[in-house]
């Protein structure tokens, strides 16, 4: 197991260095999000999780500790925050480990299972009332953090989905004010439904992780991101599977593509 990085242990805050000696870390590659992810084990102590992410206004580490907190107290298996620190140049989030593995690296389920798992744990939160969700992410507000992240320059251009590599942020933005959908379905959504961020264990959903934007939303904005992440894990063949698990919705092709569009900008 790899050694700890030397900036990051020694920029870290001196309550989490305390609390973490002993701690082995190894980087977790996963995820195209800014934050940099490690998983730390002990003999004898339970493994966690640190997240650490550059202070910024656009940062989504202060809002996925809220977000944490809030599924926990409905019920919903995630992450424990353990700790949360920030200093002039950090913000630092200590999570419990959650048993299992992601839906992309659990091989002892099938692909079709995965896939059903992934749709029952999106029925779950969906079915969730609305105004029990303090988060809110419809597309005013989505919209308008899309045009942050566009200003501050934290769009990658070279990340874009092969139909859109070589167009320019601009030209993207401009094509998501011009199809914004005129209704929206709400429900509370997860925000990144893709298969690495669902959990399993011998057959069994384990949890929700890197929750940070999840709220209220067009359920479209979880049902285009997981189909996107099943055709590019497992192939097209399983959406209808997917689709008949997750039950009584007809996915409007528009809308699907508009929020796989949108996803562009995060």
């Amino acid at each position: 197991m790899a050694s700890k990085p030397q900036a990051f242990e020694l920029s870290l805050p001196s309550r989490l260095r305390d609390m973490l000696v002993g701690y082995e870390w190894r980087q977790d590659a996963l995820g195209r999000s800014s934050a940099h992810v490690f998983r730390l084990e002990a003999d004898g102590r339970a493994p966690v999780y640190l997240k650490t992410e550059l202070v910024h206004p656009l940062s989504e580490l202060p809002g996925e500790v809220a977000r944490l907190r809030w599924l926990a107290s409905r019920g919903f298996a995630c992450p424990q925050v353990i700790a949360h620190e920030r200093d002039e140049e950090r913000e630092w989030l200590l999570m419990s480990a959650l048993r299992g593995a992601d839906l992309v690296s659990e091989e002892g389920m099938s692909p079709a299972e995965r896939v059903r798992l992934l749709a029952h744990a999106l029925r779950r939160l969906h079915d969730v009332d609305i105004a029990c969700c303090p988060f809110d992410h419809r597309l005013d507000n989505k919209v308008a953090e899309a045009k942050a992240h566009l200003l501050a320059g934290r769009v990658d251009e070279d990340d874009f989905d092969d139909e859109r590599l070589g167009r320019s942020a601009q030209d993207l933005f401009r094509e998501l004010e011009e199809r914004r959908p005129a209704t929206e379905d709400f429900v509370v959504t997860h925000g990144d439904a893709c298969l690495p961020n669902f959990m399993a264990e011998d057959g069994e959903f384990s949890g929700y992780i890197d929750c940070g934007r999840l709220g209220i939303a067009d359920r479209h904005q979880d049902i285009a991101l997981a189909c996107g992440s099943i055709e590019r894990n497992f192939g097209s063949d399983l959406l209808a599977e997917f689709l008949k698990a997750y039950g009584d919705f007809e996915p409007q092709a528009e809308k699907m593509a508009y929020y796989q569009l949108l996803d562009e900008f995060f």
